[in-house]
C-alpha cells in the first residue's frame, strides 16, 4: 500500500545515501512515442524522461537520483494500493489507485506521429496524463519537478495563459493542466478531488524552435487517447504469431518498437542509462544507442513476427553508415552509433548524482563504440539474409554493402577483439566472434546463391571453411569436453549457446551435446544464466553480476533443438515469472529474482521472441 506521505521506499545499499528513495527497477512501464520514451512508477511517478529524444539530457530523472534528479508525480492523496496495466494491445499505460472511499486511475500515453503529422507537432513530443476516477470519489496530488540536463542545469518558471512554462538555457517545457497549479520558483504542485465519472488532464509540450504553448481540454485528451490506442493496435495487427505464449510476445514486440527511433530507424538497446547490474556497484553503462549487433537481431524478431518496415528501415541506416574503404579501427562500421548516426560518443560521469541507490558513477556516453567486436558482422548480415528471404529482395546498393563487409571479414576475422560481452581486461580470440564471421560469409553465399548475385564465392568459401576448422579445432576443450570462450583456455561463455542457432552444429552432435551439460552444471542456476564467471574470466570490472536474461532464452532454445522439450518449456515458463507485471525485462536478474540494469532491454525481448517461436514450432 502506498502512504502519500512516504510514496517510495526507504532502503540503504553500500555507499547510497539512506534518505534517498527509490522504486525497485521493475515496478516500471514505458511509454513513448517513437522518439523518446517516459518511464511511469507503479506509483504514478514518471522518474525518467529524456527530451526531446532518447539520448537527450534528461528532465525528470529521480530513478538515478532522487533528491536531484527531478520527477513528475501523480497519485492519490491517500493511502492506496495501486495496480499497473496495459490497455490491451497497445503501449497506452494505466496506474490505478484502490482506496477506501474509491478507485481512480491515470492513464499515461504519447502521441506517435505519423505521415500526416505536422512536423511541430511531431517534435512538441506531448506528454499526457489523464486522471479519471472511476468510482467514488478520491483526491489527487500532483508534484511537476522538472530538473534540466540531468539535473545539472538551471531554470525559470512562469505563468502565463493557463500555461506554466519551465525554461532552461537548452529546452524550454510547457505545461497545461484542466485543474488550478500552485507555482513556486522552480516546481509545480497541485491537489484536486475527482468524483465518478470526472476526470483532469496534464499534458507537457515541448515549446521550443517556434512550437508554441497549447492546452488540452478533455475532448482533445479523448481524442489523442483514441488515436494513440489506433495506432499501436493497427501496428500490432501484422503479427503473424498465433502461438502459447501470444500475450508475452506481443508486448515484448511492441517493447521492441517502443525502442524505435522513428525518424532514422535506429533502435537503442535500452532506454536508461546507468541502472546498475549490481546494487552499489560500478557496472553502470549508458543503452540509449544503436548497437548494431543489438539491432540486427531486433530485425530478426520482428521478421520472424511478420514486420518487414522495422527491416527495411534498419538496412538503410546502416547501409548508408557502411565505410567501402576498410574503415577505422573497428572495420567498415562502428559496433554502435548514435539514433541519428553520429560517431562519436565520448563517455562521461556524471558526479553530482548519486547514482540509483547510491550505485555510482552515472556515465553518459560509451566508450565502447570504440572497440572492435568482428561478432557484429554476422549478426548483421544474418539479418540481411533473413529480410531477403522474408521481407524484400535486397537492392544492389545493399549487397554491394554487403560484398564489402564480407571481404574484409575475409581478412579481418582471425584478430583478437573484446568480444560480445565487451569486456574491458584486453583483447581475446574469443569464440563467439569467430563464430559469428563463419555466419557472415556463410549468410552472404546463401544470398548470393539463391538470388545469383556476383561474389567472390570460391575465396569466401576457402575463408568460411577456414574459420569452422580453427573453432573446431582451437575452440573445443579436451578438459571441458566443451567449447569454450576464447582460444587455448577452459573458461565457458554461455555466447557459444548461439552455435546450433547459428546453424554452425548440429543440435545433436555429440561435441555440442556436450557443452550443453558442461553450460548446464556451471552456468545455469535453475533457469537462469550467467554469462561468463568473472571470477574464472576477468573483464577489467570489480563486483559481480547477475544472470543475463538473453542467455536464459538462448538456453531454451538449445534445449528445443536438442530435443530435451520438456526442459527447455519448463525453463521458457520460470522465465516467464521473472518478468515484471508488465512482461517487461532489464538486462539481468539478481540472485533474489529482481530486474538488474538498463530497464526494458531490447536484447531480452528479441530472445524470448525467437525462443517462443521456435518451441511453439517444435511443440505443434
Amino acid at each position: 500500500m502506498i502512504d502519500p506521505r512516504h510514496p517510495r521506499q526507504t532502503l540503504t545499499y553500500p555507499g547510497s545515501a539512506g534518505s534517498a528513495r527509490y522504486l525497485p527497477i521493475a515496478e516500471h512501464g514505458l511509454i513513448g512515442d517513437l522518439r523518446t520514451v517516459a518511464l511511469v512508477g507503479t506509483d504514478g511517478t514518471i522518474d525518467w524522461y529524456c527530451c526531446p529524444s532518447f539520448d537527450s539530457p534528461s528532465v525528470f530523472g529521480s530513478i538515478l537520483d532522487a533528491d536531484r534528479g527531478g520527477s513528475f508525480e501523480l497519485a492519490a492523496a491517500v493511502p492506496a494500493t495501486t495496480k499497473q496495466f496495459y490497455f490491451p494491445d497497445t503501449n497506452v499505460l494505466i496506474t490505478r489507485f484502490l482506496t477506501e472511499d474509491g478507485v481512480g486511475e491515470v492513464q499515461d500515453f504519447m502521441p506517435v506521429a505519423d505521415e500526416t503529422t505536422a512536423a511541430t507537432e511531431a517534435d512538441r513530443h506531448r506528454l499526457i496524463r489523464r486522471v479519471v476516477c472511476v468510482r467514488g470519489s478520491i483526491p489527487f496530488r500532483a508534484r511537476i519537478a522538472p530538473r534540466f540536463g540531468y539535473g545539472a542545469q538551471p531554470h525559470t518558471l512562469r505563468q502565463f495563459d493557463n500555461a506554466t512554462l519551465f525554461e532552461s538555457p537548452d529546452l524550454s517545457l510547457a505545461l497545461t493542466a484542466t485543474v488550478p497549479v500552485e507555482c513556486d520558483d522552480l516546481d509545480v504542485t497541485t491537489e484536486f478531488k475527482l468524483s465518478q465519472g470526472e476526470s483532469a488532464v496534464f499534458a507537457l509540450d515541448r515549446v521550443d524552435g517556434g512550437i508554441e504553448a497549447r492546452g488540452c481540454p478533455h475532448i482533445e485528451a479523448e481524442e489523442q487517447f483514441a488515436a494513440t490506442v489506433a495506432f499501436w493496435r493497427s501496428w500490432l495487427s501484422a503479427s503473424q504469431y498465433r502461438g502459447r505464449w501470444r500475450e508475452m510476445v506481443h508486448r515484448s514486440a511492441l517493447t521492441l518498437k517502443l525502442l524505435t527511433y522513428a525518424p532514422s530507424g535506429a533502435m537503442v538497446a535500452a532506454p536508461t542509462t546507468s541502472l546498475p547490474e549490481q546494487m552499489g556497484g560500478e557496472r553502470n553503462w549508458d543503452y540509449r544507442y544503436l548497437w548494431v549487433r543489438d539491432a540486427a537481431f531486433c530485425v530478426y524478431a520482428l521478421l520472424r513476427l511478420g514486420f518487414s518496415s522495422e527491416a527495411k528501415a534498419f538496412m538503410d541506416f546502416l547501409s548508408a553508415r557502411v565505410d567501402r574503404n576498410g574503415g577505422g579501427p573497428s572495420g567498415p562500421l562502428q559496433i554502435m552509433y548514435g539514433i541519428d548516426g553520429r560517431t562519436e560518443l565520448p563517455e562521461r560521469e556524471l558526479n553530482h548524482l548519486e547514482g540509483h541507490h547510491g550505485s555510482a558513477p552515472v556515465r553518459v556516453g560509451n566508450d565502447a563504440a570504440g572497440q572492435l567486436q568482428l561478432d557484429i558482422y554476422g549478426a548483421l548480415i544474418d539479418s540481411v539474409y533473413l529480410y531477403d528471404k522474408w521481407g524484400q529482395p535486397i537492392s544492389s546498393d545493399h549487397w554491394d554493402a554487403v560484398c564489402a563487409l564480407v571481404d574484409w571479414v575475409c581478412e579481418h576475422w582471425d584478430q583478437p577483439d573484446e568480444g560480445i560481452w565487451e569486456t574491458r581486461g584486453g583483447r581475446k580470440k574469443f569464440l563467439y566472434s569467430r563464430l559469428m564471421c563463419w555466419v557472415a560469409i556463410e549468410r552472404a553465399m546463401r544470398i548470393a546463391r539463391r538470388r545469383g548475385l556476383p561474389a567472390e564465392l570460391t575465396r569466401w568459401g576457402h575463408v568460411r571453411d577456414t574459420i569452422y576448422r580453427r573453432i573446431m579445432d582451437k575452440g573445443w576443450s579436451a578438459t571441458r569436453q566443451a567449447f569454450v570462450q576464447h582460444e587455448n583456455d577452459n573458461v565457458l561463455d554461455a555466447s557459444v549457446l548461439m552455435m546450433p542457432l547459428a546453424k554452425f552444429v548440429s543440435p545433436s552432435d555429440p561435441k555440442w551435446l556436450s557443452t550443453l551439460d558442461a553450460l548446464t552444471a556451471d552456468l545455469v542456476s535453475d533457469s537462469l544464466v550467467y554469462r561468463y564467471d568473472p571470477l574464472v574470466s576477468p573483464d577489467g570490472l570489480s563486483g559481480q553480476e547477475g544472470t543475463f536474461s538473453i542467455c536464459s532464452f538462448w538456453y531454451v532454445e538449445a534445449l528445443t533443438r536438442a530435443g530435451r522439450l520438456d526442459e527447455a518449456r519448463l525453463t521458457f515458463e520460470k522465465m516467464l515469472t521473472y518478468a515484471n507485471h508488465l512482461g517487461l525485462y532489464a538486462e539481468e536478474i539478481s540472485h533474489t529474482g529482481e530486474q538488474q540494469g538498463n530497464f526494458p532491454q531490447a536484447f531480452t525481448h528479441l530472445a524470448l521472441i525467437s525462443a517462443a517461436f521456435n518451441l511453439d514450432r517444435v511443440l505443434g
